[in-house]
């Protein structure tokens, strides 16, 4: 078995889902006004909001759902259930699968797996996210899948528990690289080894996997999770530039908002909200910036 995530928390009033927007416009005029945007004017429009970790939080994955017809596509990036709940994992899978259909409903939404969502074995004997199947049936794209978006290829990784499916994702990686087209997103749970995006405040928590896949076929964007703790310590963050690939962490927090990165591909600009404030880079910048919120 893999390990699991950790927690984080903070305090300060969260940012409501208007000043969100208006930010948000308020930054893609500002980036076209300076030029940032133009290598993405051929591309499709897409609005990303990242989310993780949630844990079976009914509140927050609330707010996912009032949230999601401001945004293009919602990415989920695992967790979504949580083996520390007194509701059983089979009622928690019932209850998300219900939240995929209304985020469904408002938008395109898609999801991966965290170890928190792993719930029996799969063909080979390894663990998975058995319910994701019935995701996938209702038409979300869910592990395993990819989606063409214009100009952008997504590609939705599980969480792999064993050589087999670690295998099986090298193949699926290297033969959706020889297909890639102007863009190639990636959505995996856990971030790479040796990147702010894992640092719990103690020690670098990361995939080294990940690290290797990432500096193989240079992905532009990783939507991950995993390690609740990073963007909310001075030596953790929830951005780093790999290369020519982007790597985002969310991060958890308390709350009926959940910590999210939204990711504005025409504007070229990628911002982090959370209880702690505010962070905003430029998918142009050749480093993650220096942070502001500490």
């Amino acid at each position: 078995m893999r390990a699991a995530g950790h927690a984080a928390t903070s305090s300060a009033a969260a940012p409501t889902l208007q000043s969100a927007k208006v930010s948000s416009r308020d930054s893609v005029a500002a980036c076209r006004a300076a030029g940032f945007a133009r290598q993405n004017r051929r591309s499709v429009t897409l609005q990303l909001l990242l989310v993780s970790d949630l844990h079976y939080t009914l509140p927050q994955l609330d707010w996912v759902v009032q949230a999601a017809p401001s945004f293009d596509l919602v990415v989920l990036a695992g967790d979504s259930l949580d083996i520390s709940s007194t509701v059983p994992l089979d009622v928690q899978s019932v209850v998300l699968l219900h939240y995929l259909e209304l985020l469904k409903a408002a938008g395109q939404v898609v999801v991966c797996s965290g170890n928190h969502d792993l719930t029996g074995p799969d063909a080979h004997g390894e663990q998975a996210a058995l319910w994701l199947a019935d995701a996938r049936a209702a038409g979300v794209p869910a592990d395993g899948d990819s989606i063409v978006l214009g100009d952008t290829l997504m590609t939705i990784c599980p969480w792999w528990d064993g050589p087999l499916g670690r295998e099986a994702l090298d193949s699926r990686l290297l033969a959706e690289s020889a297909r890639r087209p102007a863009r190639w997103i990636w959505v995996y749970h856990w971030p790479p080894l040796g990147s702010p995006t894992c640092w719990t405040g103690r020690r670098n928590y990361g995939d080294a996997d990940l690290h290797d896949w990432i500096a193989r076929f240079q992905p532009d964007l990783v939507l991950t999770g995993h390690v609740h703790e990073s963007p909310f310590k001075p030596a953790g963050s929830w951005a780093d530039r790999i290369g020519k690939s982007w790597v985002f962490n969310a991060g958890r927090q308390i709350g009926p908002v959940p910590a999210h990165v939204i990711i504005d591909l025409a504007a070229g600009t990628a911002t982090w909200r959370s209880l702690m404030g505010e962070e905003t880079l430029l998918l142009t910048d050749a480093r993650a910036p220096r942070r502001v919120v500490f």
